[in-house]
């Protein structure tokens, strides 16, 4: 009845008494490390004297936890990730063989882990220590690969008691509240010549990982995972142990209050696969389902156009060269080689072959759907001819519909965490009664309105947009024809119309404005813009991010045309 502390787990204030003198609760049947106050009278009459156990010393610091440190979290973080994954179907040597390695060289770079500190260095930010005595008496410590609980015989990683007490007294002894041993160092600490661990390159780890065992998921199929809750990201800490106490700046390092960015997660990937040196990555052959080829036939089918077009996808791909291994295997570290993005790429084919064969300037694609609509209603034999209009009214429909779920679902997800957060101890109880009273609330309302509880998530799929043969209204198109708006010449099929428009005539500096051109809707047709749209949906991307690559395409596809074009230019300002 005297104990009257809420349960970290559930809040709640409903003790009862284990056989050992311990209390748990009986709400959600935590046992907790407190012990039953005990009367003793055999020292002193007339006097009382309690004891109250809290385990170890270094758990008395943190309420009730251990000590844990920045670089233990990550590591449940990508445990977390890389268990989703391979949920998902991959293979599971990405996390022992693949994923462990990366992150044990990582630990060592950065100087972690798996290394010995320099004689006179002062204490770091970043600097894990391990004890073996501490190892040894905590079996339930945390870890995601045992990476930092190897043994002393192994002799790699950092084992110095004495710089793991300095690092105890320095964070003792900043004014921050923090959870872990170097939470507020870990910010303070300028990271200029490291690369510091953050919550997107946990993502951009996973998918270095992929990327090497070169898995049929791309980046953006990654990061829609994400979104959709089938891989651990947001909120992924309140599934950390209950040693492991989470709050003040750890707060700011694993709370996520914002979608992962494609670009930002790609980049981090990059950086990481220099900084670690890693050697080139498996070779991206025409087998590999990341290869230009392979990706243009999923999108192709994903965007309901005609199977016919695969053929002219490969023949953009071979005649610019995108296709050559060389091209698309990353060579970590290399600046002359571009960083292909094997997704928007592929995307970014489709388009120019629908410039090509369609045009896409608000005319002469519609003129084309009303020749092949005269022509299917006194078309009796083979398959119906594509119309671009048609095709353009049935996909707006459904993206449409699909971008209104998708905003609703974001406009009302929920971004704080079942488990209750505080920043400081003077907070931590207004924290658990205003996350009860929430709860409570959240119940009530509940049964007036008679609720009914989500459904399980479906399972994750690589279409966003499915279409069937078998519909009854002809919505689907992938076996619709293109003869209609092609023609023979010499042996080989061209499009009948000759012109072309480019998105822009003079690339920019991707190094200064970090773009290759830069997109403004007002300034491109209609038709253009919806394709840029229905692309940017499946990949969950910025249209400008396919429109960059739409430009570098076409100036390696008409590379002669426009330097003939620039030297004619100069000769006339002369």
């Amino acid at each position: 009845r005297d104990f009257n502390e809420r349960c970290a787990q559930c809040s709640e204030v409903n003790w009862g008494l284990t056989d050992g003198g311990r209390f748990y609760c009986r709400s959600c049947h935590n046992v907790t490390e407190r012990t039953r106050e005990v009367v003793n009278t055999d020292f002193i009459t007339n006097s009382r004297v309690q004891r109250i156990s809290k385990g170890l010393k270094k758990q008395e610091k943190n309420d009730g936890g251990c000590e844990w440190y920045i670089c233990e979290g990550f590591q449940l973080v990508l445990k977390k990730q890389v268990e989703a994954l391979e949920a998902l179907g991959v293979c599971p040597q990405m996390k022992d063989e693949i994923l462990c390695n990366f992150w044990r060289c990582y630990l060592q770079k950065s100087k972690q882990a798996y290394c010995k500190r320099p004689a006179g260095e002062t204490v770091k930010a970043l600097s894990v220590c391990e004890s073996s005595t501490d190892v040894d008496s905590d079996p339930e410590r945390p870890s995601l690969l045992h990476l930092l609980s190897l043994s002393e015989s192994e002799g790699d990683l950092q084992t110095d008691c004495s710089f793991a007490s300095s690092v105890s007294k320095v964070s003792e002894s900043t004014s921050v509240y923090s959870g872990s041993v170097d939470g507020s160092l870990y910010l303070m600490k300028n990271q200029k010549e490291k690369l510091r661990m953050t919550m997107p390159m946990t993502l951009s780890f996973c998918y270095m990982a992929l990327l090497w065992v070169r898995e049929p998921i791309t980046l953006s199929e990654l990061l829609r995972f994400v979104v959709e809750g089938h891989i651990p990201y947001l909120n992924v800490f309140q599934h950390f142990p209950e040693k492991m106490k989470i709050c003040g700046l750890d707060l700011k390092i694993f709370c996520v209050e914002s979608w992962p960015v494609y670009e930002e997660v790609f980049n981090k990937m990059h950086e990481l696969a220099a900084f670690l040196d890693l050697p080139r990555f498996p070779d991206i052959t025409e087998s590999c389902f990341l290869h230009p080829d392979m990706l243009c036939m999923k999108y192709l089918m994903e965007a309901n156009l005609p199977d016919e077009l695969h053929n002219w996808t490969c023949r953009v791909v071979k005649k610019i060269g995108i296709g050559e291994v060389d091209f698309l295997t990353l060579m970590p570290g290399n600046k002359s080689t571009r960083k292909v993005k094997y997704d928007v790429l592929a995307a970014a084919v489709i388009v120019v072959v629908l410039k090509l064969l369609f045009l896409l300037d608000d005319h002469y694609e519609w003129l084309l759907s009303e020749f092949a609509e005269e022509r299917n209603k006194n078309n009796t034999e083979g398959g119906p001819y594509f119309e671009f209009k048609r095709w353009y009214e049935v996909v707006k429909h459904s993206l449409d519909a699909e971008q209104k779920k998708l905003d609703e679902e974001r406009a009302k997800y929920l971004w704080r965490c079942e488990r209750p957060l505080f920043y400081s101890v003077k907070n931590k109880s207004k924290a658990l009664k205003r996350r009860q009273m929430v709860v409570n609330l959240q119940n009530q309302f509940g049964k007036l309105s008679g609720s009914v509880r989500c459904a399980e998530k479906p399972n994750p799929s690589s279409f966003q947009l499915s279409w069937s043969e078998e519909n009854p209204d002809g919505s689907c198109f992938h076996g619709h024809s293109l003869k209609g708006i092609l023609k023979e010449k010499c042996g080989l099929l061209t499009a009948m119309n000759p012109d072309y428009w480019l998105c822009t005539v003079k690339l920019c500096n991707e190094k200064l404005c970090g773009h290759l051109a830069h997109y403004r809707e007002v300034e491109f047709p209609q038709s253009y813009h919806f394709v840029l749209r229905l692309f940017s949906f499946l990949l969950r991307i910025q249209p400008s991010y396919i429109h960059d690559e739409v430009c570098m395409i076409e100036h390696k596809l008409f590379n002669k045309k426009l330097c003939k074009k620039l030297k004619y230019n100069t000769v006339l300002r002369k």
